[in-house]
Order: C-alpha cells, then structure tokens, then sequence
C-alpha cells in the first residue's frame, strides 16, 4: 500500500517517524511552501520537509494544492495521511486516493473542531483530549471516525508540553490506523453533530491576559498560549509575556485585580476576578524566560506592583 503523508509543523514529525520506522511504504510527503523566519526573515522548509529529506523521501510544497490535482495524481498513492498539514483538500484532491484520505487531529472528535484543538482544551479548563483518525470529507473535521486515543491533560501543563505528549500519540495512533486500512479494517463511527464544537487558530490578540477573570480562567489562557503566541500583559509600562501558571488560595489581602500579593521563589501570586493565580514562570520584554525563583532574587517585581 503505498502512501501520501501530509503534515507541515514539528506536531506531524513523530507520526511522519513512526510510519517510516514501521517500513510503511511513503512514496511522496506534501508540505506547505519554505516560510520566512527569523529577524533575517530566511526561506526555511518545514520540520515535515527535512523530516522527510532527511529520511530520502520526495517532498512537494504545494503552493495550492487544490491547483495541483495531476501532480498529486501521479504520485500513484493508494492512500493520503493527513496531519496539520495546513490546507484544505477538495474533492477532486480526495477522489485521487481509493483507500482514503485520512486525517489525525488532536481533539476527541467531535469537539474543538478547527485549527487550534489543543490551545482550546486548554483554555476550555478540559481535564481529557487525545487524538482522533477520521476520513476526511468536505466539511472541517466532520468526517467519520476510524479510532480514538484519549489522554489526561496534566496539572499546569502547558500547550507545548501537551503538544508534544499528542504528537507521540498521534504516531502510535496513524500507524495503527494504516494497518487498519491496509487489511481493509475500516469500520468507523459516525460523529454527533449536535455536540460539535469548533475553534479558531490562535493570535497574539487572543493572548492578553484579563486579570478581572476567575484564576481558573487567567492560568487555563496563560498555559494554553505557552510558548506560543504567549500570554502577556503590561507591567511598569512595557509588556511581560506569562508562561506557566496554577490557581492558588493565598488569604487576607484586599488587593485589586492584577495586583501581586506574594512573590516568592515558588511563584508570582497575583489577584484575580476570582482568587489568586501563582505565575510560576514568565518572560520580560526583550529578556530569557525566567522562574519564579530567578524573579525572586532578581527583586524585579515585589508585592504591591500591578499587572495590567
């Protein structure tokens, strides 16, 4: 059975690995195009890409693939796996493959549909995600579902943290999938509509942290935006990016929203709508991430100053 795997960013590595490591048979990987980054701005393929160079198969980079029917055709797959890869497949893109295009995407389907699933069971204060394997159709991350790997969402666990715990599941889930599909194992389930949720990808607008909230609230946005875009508010006029955080009690203070209370080398308490949050770690303007215990002895926020 020969295979099209489709996947763009560092999430897609390890079940790019795992389907190679097993011997499955990729003929092609198909990426997004080189992007820009860095301050020098250099054209730099995806983590999919030099995977997949590295491992000495063909890589496309599509600028549409909708624009690319016969290209893909010719590849002459049996069957597309798809992850993260970043763009959205027509039908005439599905009809190339008789055994299926198959998706794995990081949510318990059908639940957070969409472009950030594990950004949003964070922020949603989820206790449980996983990745779910579905044949894809038309409409977003509607497809049946072939099979389902859950997973606790830990205490303080940060989106990249959980990022990288889905994405060895992922691996263990599209290989066990393409064994499925190459026996002809498919029996999947059909998704409940009615309980469909769905989420938008991520920006730095979404990241602003609002200390009016519950501490619930202001940790979940705070770990759900670490490392990346980064939760951040202004302190003494310049912006303080909040990476990691925990709900606490802390008693007998009459501080404002956003006032810190405590900083010890334990963390930075602060006053929310609802309680208190302990930022454990945290980022200033133009400086390294630091612990709590580094911000401690560093005396660069005391008791008495004010997030906003």
């Amino acid at each position: 059975m020969k295979i099209v795997f489709a996947g763009t960013p560092e999430f897609a590595v390890l079940p790019l690995k795992a389907l190679i490591q097993k011997g499955f048979d990729v003929v092609a990987v198909i990426t997004q195009a080189d992007k820009p980054v860095g301050r020098k701005a250099r054209l730099t393929p995806s983590p999919v890409a030099l995977c997949a160079e590295e491992a000495g198969i063909p890589v496309y980079k599509f600028e549409r693939i909708r624009n690319c029917v016969q290209e893909v055709r010719s590849l002459g797959a049996d069957v597309m796996v798809t992850c993260a890869y970043g763009q959205i497949l027509t039908q005439q893109i599905l009809d190339i493959f008789p055994m299926g295009v198959w998706n794995a995407h990081a949510s318990l389907l059908p639940e957070f549909r969409g472009a950030s699933p594990i950004q949003s069971a964070i922020l949603a204060g989820k206790r449980h995600t996983g990745v779910t394997i579905m044949k894809t159709e038309l409409a977003m991350d509607s497809g049946d579902m072939l099979l389902v790997k859950k997973c606790e969402i830990l205490e303080g666990e940060t989106y990249g943290e959980l990022s990288q715990r889905l994405s060895a599941i992922a691996a263990d889930a599209v290989c066990e999938a393409v064994s499925l599909i190459e026996k002809g194992d498919t029996a999947t389930i059909l998704q409940d509509d009615s309980a469909a949720s769905y989420c938008k990808k991520i920006t730095k607008a979404d990241a602003v942290v609002d200390f009016n909230l519950s501490a619930e609230d202001v940790a979940n946005k705070i770990n759900a935006m670490s490392p990346n875009p980064a939760a951040y508010c202004n302190f003494k006029g310049s912006s303080v990016n909040l990476l990691r955080a925990l709900p606490c009690t802390y008693g007998g203070n009459n501080a404002v929203c956003g006032e810190v209370v405590s900083v010890t080398k334990n963390g930075v308490i602060v006053k929310c709508g609802e309680s208190y949050v302990n930022v454990t770690e945290l980022q200033f303007a133009g400086g390294k991430r630091l612990k709590a215990a580094d911000v401690c002895n560093g005396r660069k926020i005391a008791a008495g100053d004010r997030f906003d």
